[in-house]
């Protein structure tokens, strides 16, 4: 059921459409009074019409709040303040885990604070697919798929039985099964209506548009379906889940206007690692990105799909698109009824978010342009999405890396045991066609396939170093790769289906075979994997991996063939036909027609209606968890998957005054661009981790450790794995790569360290350079930091989900000013800092730090707090955002 607010500027009227009549909240009638909003980019309007909706005091929406919308035209530069209410939640199994982890030890604590349970129940729909799980073990053969399924039950039983219980004890509560597809995909294909329509409280069906927040940093990807939609953390999300509205400074909008078409031979995938280079350059962190531009008219809904999708590595909240007549056709291809997309057109008409190229540019805060024409194939690597590189200069790019990085005048190479063939710096050991970013587009599927299919008439074959894999995002991209014939080639060439899901993009890309492994990591090699994914950073992909190039599907079969970076892909042959004449890529690359043909004789709208007519009701193996639900869950002593978090313990209908940092040491001192998988890894655990040897200590053999990501429903492995990512560098502990610092003049593992500041009563801070939490949108960075005793973070500049996420769980995000650094501070391991004046803490304000060295030596240096909203401020004074909602519907 919908709520509204008491639409006292009289927006709220009506439309028919199919003989059906919906209220609506109109943006004309708003601006009889607000004035002309015809030129607010989409998105704002989307953001205009979700005020209107609820606009009442009781909502905390006012009609000053919508005036700044508005207003906005005239100076598109404003941070006023708002609420905003998604329309419903997205979430992943690895992150949607700990919410409902979260969400059931929030049952609990309500009761012992007299509350009612059912409060805590989702407010609006929540969505939840499990596609985060699935590890590539097997690869290679017919019975990959099926043998990494029953590998991912053996190991997720437990958490998929707490997953299925939170489906049947939750209202609002849906959970798409294992290896139906990825949450993006499923997203795009069947659950985004764009526009939405449900029953208010007067039992009116009420139009309005789609709005998502999603527990997954690629939520953005159905931008591209006009759905205003974008990554937030668990915490957040459970607090919307709950009713509490997304409190938001109204954002810049930054336009992008494309012209041209693209050139034969470029994919979507190479226009996207363009795009996220240009807008890295130009700085959108914590904007709106926004496209049009008569360049749009080319580019099909799964090419705009692949520009939203990747928001997060170019730093924007959103990559948005508005509604068209593509946007109609997707609708009525992916299966949608009829009714609906009548109701799309209608609304998107007469709301001012059709893109129409006739009507005036929006006005926006800046403006970038691109030529569709000038973007060339390109790979982003080694180790960032935004360091794009044309593909001819690839093999100059590692070479350049190797010498300047690892002091080797030229690839080493070294023997493998038990095999004909040896191995090298800048060998391709993974290729893997993956992630929601690129297995969403036809196009560039069927491009790999037809890839395949030239290679495998010419007798290529991938060099046996490679572990190849293929993990479509959706069902139905086996079901048109196998109607084309296009499925045989791809598996003659190793790119059999290992799964659905995210797979190598995440981190589970599973284990080389040993004889490689070893190769690698005792002639510490430099070796590379190709993914058609959207993250590339350090220790995710592979630990036995430290390049890693993102590329298009076409070019990851091309590498599987060609089997490194150290070779010209353009110049040089990827391979011998068997009729001994050299292959070249341009032997095999597709033309666009061919794709276009494949495309047209082999998707069809029954393939996305049969594969999603049951998509709740999953396989066998998920029939045959049975579950019951129940008003409160009951916690399996000794779980090391799901136990009760620590988060609410001894809660009070009040909350603590905050009290001043005094006396801190630092955990760690860090550079640039540390990512959340540095600070939260997903991947697999070393067994000398102290994850490692928590789970040993509760007899959990090596074997059954799983990875960080599927143990995220159990505090004490998260915080055992905060900071522990392989590749992390702590300057405290120069020269020492993974989760170590200093205590007392010894080095040792961050938790222990923490544990035993913890023991001494020591607070504790992180310092560290710019870009800090860029990635992955996962609480656990926010909450194992708070979980292992860090007050305050302090910082050059934030990734926006993280900062959001550290004040999310009552850490402290504070940001150098004045061009001061650690480096120019000279800030270092035995530095003890103070930060005062906590108490009277305001949004924005600038704050002292008090260093005292271990010579006795004190100085101060100004910092600005990062708390940016007075709703912010509340959450912190609270302890977290959970703690306040608690706190709120137990009263």
């Amino acid at each position: 059921m919908t709520q509204v607010g008491n639409n006292s500027l009289g927006t709220r009227t009506t439309m028919e459409v199919g003989g059906k009549t919906f209220a609506y909240y109109s943006l004309a009638k708003a601006a009889e009074t607000i004035g002309d909003v015809s030129r607010l980019p989409f998105s704002m309007k989307v953001l205009l019409e979700n005020l209107l909706r609820f606009e009442d005091n009781a909502f905390t929406v006012s009609i000053e709040d919508i005036r700044a919308i508005a207003d906005w035209q005239r100076n598109p530069k404003t941070g006023t303040e708002i609420q905003y209410r998604p329309a419903r939640v997205l979430m992943q199994d690895f992150t949607g885990v700990p919410c409902v982890v979260d969400l059931a030890a929030m049952r609990d604590a309500i009761s012992k604070l007299g509350g009612n349970t059912s409060k805590i129940n989702p407010q609006v729909p929540v969505h939840l697919v499990i596609d985060h799980s699935v590890m590539v073990d097997e690869f290679g053969h017919p019975k990959a798929f099926e043998r990494n399924k029953e590998l991912e039950y053996e190991r997720n039983a437990e958490r998929y039985d707490f997953l299925k219980w939170g489906s049947r004890s939750f209202n609002n509560f849906k959970v798409v099964p294992p290896d139906t597809g990825i949450c993006h995909q499923v997203n795009l294909e069947h659950i985004s209506q764009c526009v939405w329509a449900s029953e208010d409280q007067n039992g009116e069906m009420v139009a309005y548009p789609d709005t998502c927040v999603g527990t997954d940093s690629h939520t953005p990807m159905v931008n591209g379906l006009g759905v205003l939609a974008w990554g937030v953390g668990g915490i957040e999300a459970e607090a919307a889940m709950l009713g509490q509205p997304i409190s938001m400074l109204i954002p810049e909008v930054v336009g992008f206007k494309f012209t041209g078409k693209l050139a034969e031979g470029v994919t979507a995938t190479d226009l996207v690692l363009t795009c996220t280079q240009m807008l890295r350059a130009k700085g959108v962190v914590g904007r709106f990105v926004e496209y049009f531009g008569p360049g749009l008219a080319s580019l099909s809904l799964a090419d705009r799909a692949t520009l939203g999708n990747m928001a997060p590595e170019y730093g924007a909240t959103v990559g948005f698109f508005g509604i068209d007549d593509k946007t109609l056709e997707y609708l009525r291809l992916t299966g949608r009824d009829e009714d609906q997309i009548a109701l799309v057109e209608a609304y998107a008409k007469e709301q001012g978010f059709w893109a129409d190229p006739a009507n005036p540019d929006p006005i926006f805060t800046d403006m970038m342009e691109l030529d569709l024409g000038t973007v060339v194939p390109s790979l982003a690597g080694p180790k960032r999405p935004q360091d794009k590189v044309a593909l001819p200069l690839v093999d100059n790019l590692f070479n350049e890396e190797l010498s300047s990085v690892y002091s080797r005048a030229a690839p080493m190479r070294t023997d493998v045991e038990g095999r004909d063939h040896d191995i090298g710096d800048g060998d391709v050991v993974i290729a893997a066609i993956t992630s929601c970013t690129n297995t969403s587009n036809p196009d560039v599927m069927i491009a790999a396939g037809l890839v395949a299919k030239k290679a495998h008439e010419k007798g290529l074959a991938p060099k046996p170093w490679v572990k190849t894999s293929l993990a479509p995002g959706s069902q139905v991209v086996t079901d048109y790769l196998k109607k084309s014939g296009l499925q045989d080639h791809l598996d003659a060439l190793g790119f059999d289906l290992v799964g659905y899901g995210c797979t190598t993009c995440i981190g589970n890309s599973g284990p080389l075979v040993e004889p490689i492994s070893k190769a690698i990591n005792e002639n510490n090699l430099v070796a590379a994997s190709v993914l058609s994914g959207n993250r590339n950073f350090e220790g995710r992909v592979s630990p036995d991996v430290r390049a890693n190039f993102l590329a298009s599907p076409p070019l990851v079969v091309a590498y599987a063939l060609k089997g490194t970076v150290t070779e010209d892909m353009v110049e040089t042959p990827i391979g011998t036909g068997k009729d001994g004449a050299p292959v070249f890529l341009k032997d095999l690359w597709p033309t666009s027609d061919e794709i276009a043909e494949i495309r047209a004789s082999s998707i069809d709208r029954a393939m996305f209606v049969g594969r999603y007519a049951d998509v709740y009701k999953g396989d066998e193996h998920w029939q045959a968890l049975i579950t019951e639900g129940s008003d409160t869950y009951q916690w399996h002593l000794g779980s090391t998957y799901i136990a009760n978090p620590p988060f609410f313990e001894d809660m009070g209908m009040t909350s603590a005054p905050i009290g001043d940092v005094v006396g801190a040491k630092p955990l760690a001192i860090l550079g640039d661009s540390v990512t959340t998988d540095h600070i939260s890894p997903a991947g697999s655990i070393k067994e000398d981790s102290p994850a490692g040897q928590y789970l040993i200590a509760h007899d959990v053999p090596k074997v059954e450790f799983n990875s960080y990501g599927a143990r995220r429903g159990n505090h004490e492995v998260m915080m055992r794995g905060t900071f522990a990512n392989i590749r992390i560098r702590n300057e405290m502990v120069p020269g020492i790569e993974g989760g170590m610092t200093m205590y007392g003049g010894e080095v040792m593992p961050i938790y222990d360290a923490a544990m035993k500041h913890k023991a001494d009563s020591t607070p504790l801070v992180v310092v560290a350079g710019k870009e800090y939490g860029t990635g992955s949108s996962r609480d656990w960075a926010a909450k194992g930091t708070l979980l292992l005793g860090v007050r305050a973070v302090i910082a050059e500049s934030y990734e926006r989900i993280h900062r959001s996420n550290l004040v999310g769980m009552g850490v402290l995000p504070l940001e150098f000013t004045g061009g001061e650094t650690r480096e120019t501070l000279k800030l270092a391991a035995d530095d003890t800092f103070s930060i005062r004046g906590l108490t009277d803490l305001q949004t924005g304000q600038d704050v002292v730090v008090e260093v005292t060295r271990a010579s006795g030596e004190t100085f101060t240096f100004t910092v600005k707090c990062r708390i940016d909203t007075a709703n912010e401020l509340e959450y912190y004074r609270n302890g977290g955002i959970l703690p306040y909602v608690l706190r709120r519907l137990a009263a």
